[in-house]
């Protein structure tokens, strides 16, 4: 069984992160900018999807005539 070994486990985490390859700010502002423009176009495709399928459910059944 493990030891339980709490300043190396932090000594580890410590050295993991060190490693780790951060984005830049502009990156950040960039990935963050194109999450949000994707977002809003998908918002508006499913919009218009919902629209087009309301009316022909509309038009089938006769509803709000």
């Amino acid at each position: 069984m493990a030891k339980l070994d709490p300043a190396g486990f932090v000594r580890e985490v410590r050295q993991e992160v060190a490693r780790v390859t951060w984005p830049t700010r502009k990156e950040t502002l960039v990935t963050t900018g194109l999450v949000l423009a994707l977002s809003a176009l998908a918002a508006l495709f499913f919009m218009i999807v919902d629209w087009i399928i309301a009316g022909a459910m509309r038009l089938l059944f006769g509803l709000g005539v």
